[in-house]
């Protein structure tokens, strides 16, 4: 018989990646296998959820930025960057709480996942009406306002730091003035999505002039330049021809 797991969340929540978050609590779900990550998203929209997924730690990072979810289910045994050094960058950008699901099962396992700072340490296989229940304990007991404080780009090492207005390129400082600040952050914050000179423009001048244009196209000229300080032929701001720009998050 199929076991049946009702939560007072009523209703199924949705897939973030196909629709845009609603007002229900979100779960980032990060594991290098598909197949885990289907079953966690359809137990967790079962539950009330919204949910998205990511397959390595890089893309767990630009959902992290471009989503913010309230809380990540974040497996440890990935290729590439591991779910011990993706935690690492993510408690660098947030504190939103993550709880490790991960198939290394010893006490010691646990004991060692928890002093590291995980906020819970669910064992695979998991039982699908206890693993919803630890994600309601964690969001009660973790429940705030959300901020993300650095927008982190590993696959180019840039750091934009949001409340001390500090940049990093290849962990060296990159000193901006508050206006090519404000306009380095927002390409990053919608990063890798192409950013409207409009919408640049308003968010930095508040206003939409020739004039603005015209400064957008200079401070974007000095931020190119004090990045190719560190390196010669980066290119990590990217001109689209009458549209706008775009911070090229890839190498």
């Amino acid at each position: 018989m199929t076991e049946q797991y009702e939560s007072p969340l009523a209703g199924s929540g949705v897939d973030l990646d196909v629709l845009t978050a609603n007002e229900r609590s979100s779960v980032l779900v990060v594991d290098d296998e598909q197949d885990t990550i289907a079953l966690l998203k359809t137990i967790l929209r079962m539950a009330g959820f919204n949910v998205l997924g990511a397959m390595d730690g890089a893309e767990a990072l630009k959902k992290m930025t471009s989503h913010n979810p309230d809380i990540v289910l974040l497996d440890l045994m990935m290729p590439g960057m591991d779910g011990w050094e993706t935690y690492k960058h993510l408690r660098t950008i947030s504190e939103t709480p993550v709880i490790i699901v991960s198939a290394k099962s010893t006490n010691e396992d646990v004991v060692d996942g928890l002093q590291r700072g995980a906020d819970d340490y669910v064992t695979k296989p998991f039982h699908k009406g206890e693993l919803v229940a630890r994600v309601e304990s964690v969001l009660r007991r973790t429940r705030k306002p959300k901020e993300i404080s650095r927008l982190v780009f590993p696959e180019i090492n840039l750091t934009i730091d949001l409340k001390t207005q500090e940049v990093f390129l290849v962990e060296t400082s990159i000193h901006l003035t508050a206006k090519e600040f404000a306009v380095l952050s927002n390409l990053g914050k919608h990063a890798p999505a192409i950013v409207s000179y409009e919408t640049i423009v308003k968010n930095v001048w508040g206003e939409d002039t020739e004039e603005a244009h015209r400064r957008l196209k200079y401070l974007v000229y000095l931020i190119r330049r004090k990045f190719q300080t560190v390196l010669p032929d980066a290119e990590l701001i990217h001109t689209v021809d009458r549209f706008g720009y775009k911070l090229q998050t890839e190498n």
